[in-house]
């Protein structure tokens, strides 16, 4: 007889596919709702990868995406990889090196990369990476494999599949080289490429609708995306939401977040250079710069322009107007008081000034 799963309260299996996965994986994995600085998170021996890592599992994804957080020793590399679900990296901290990408029977395609690097792996290409410098390097990857290994459940399918996305990689010697070019020019600037050589000096397009400027990046011809959000000094963002998986990396400043589901209390949570969120379902999220920089984050994420999906990867993508249009964003003059009593009284406590206008009613 079959043996008979355990059901959880809530009437599903007490563990899915996803999660059994992750518990054959040999390393730990971080539920938490932030992390303080992904340079300095704890890494054990991966036996599949070769290298260092941890699996990073944030309360606001709820397994719609999921990151995980990867070492490459010194001078050395890890083991070749290829999978079903899709893959973007950005370099972290270390030294130069280079992935190397193809199809099986293909010739190989390199990818160079430093910190600050992002790049996206071709859809079930096999991939190694490098480490050509005498520091360990870390990075960050973000993936949907929770949602393709829930829906599969069959890990030889997912990771020893032979299917060839010729469409997405077809071993193009400029695969990596590319300049990129404009996807649509319209409130925000999208940018489709499949390397972004430093996040750092990308240039940022002023986006006054959300507060702040922005760019986008269609990656590797993949449904997931990315984008680059700066915000000055004495500013903050405008409060909005939308579907979970947002991914979020503070690349530069400090300040603080708020996030909270309609009709309830906000949640209060503090960042800096190396922190990492993502808010959850339809939650409003408003991000605060109580420094004396420019704030600036990476969101990893659904959203692709080139390959809509449906509701359940793009619920509440209305997000850059205002509710009370039927979108989902909440402007300053609507927002609640206390939010910028609260903004000003962190600013007053560093002696910076507020930037924005007083808020009209």
């Amino acid at each position: 007889m079959k043996k008979v799963e355990k059901l959880s309260k809530d009437g599903r299996l007490a563990t899915t596919m996803y999660e059994r996965w992750l518990e054959e994986e040999g390393i730990d994995v971080i539920r938490e709702d932030i992390i303080e600085d992904v340079r300095a998170v704890p890494l054990k021996p991966w036996p599949r990868k070769g290298g260092l890592g941890v699996h990073v599992c944030l309360t606001g994804a709820e397994d719609m995406d999921d990151a995980y957080i990867c070492e490459i020793p010194s001078k050395g590399s890890l083991k070749p990889q290829r999978h079903l679900f899709e893959e973007m990296i950005l370099i972290l901290s270390g030294g130069k090196g280079k992935t190397e990408v193809w199809n099986e029977g293909g010739r190989k395609v390199t990818c160079e990369w430093q910190e600050g690097s992002l790049f996206a792996v071709p859809l079930n290409a096999w991939h190694q990476h490098f480490n050509l410098g005498d520091q360990p390097v870390r990075y960050l990857g973000v993936t949907d494999a929770p949602p393709v290994i829930d829906l599969f459940h069959s890990n030889d399918f997912v990771f020893k599949n032979p299917f060839i996305f010729s469409d997405r990689f077809n071993g193009e010697e400029d695969y990596f080289r590319r300049e990129g070019e404009v996807f649509a020019e319209g409130v925000e600037k999208i940018w489709d490429t499949n390397r972004i050589p430093n996040i750092e000096t990308v240039e940022l397009k002023a986006w006054r609708e959300r507060g702040g400027s922005s760019i986008r990046f269609e990656l590797a011809n993949n449904t997931m995306v990315a984008h680059i959000s700066e915000f000055g000094v004495g500013t903050y963002k405008k409060a909005h939401r939308h579907a979970p998986g947002a991914h979020i990396v503070i690349l530069e400043g400090e300040g603080y977040s708020l996030m909270w589901l309609e009709g309830q209390p906000k949640k209060k949570y503090e960042w800096r250079r190396g922190s990492f969120l993502v808010p959850g379902r339809m939650w409003f999220h408003q991000h605060f710069n109580t420094g004396t920089e420019p704030a600036k984050y990476l969101a990893l994420r659904w959203g692709t322009q080139k390959f809509p999906a449906g509701k359940h990867f793009s619920e509440g993508e209305a997000w850059w107007y205002s509710t009370k249009l039927g979108g989902n964003q909440i402007e300053y003059e609507d927002e609640d008081p206390d939010v910028r009593e609260m903004y000003e009284q962190e600013l007053a406590k560093k002696g910076i000034e507020m930037k924005l206008p007083p808020v009209k009613k």
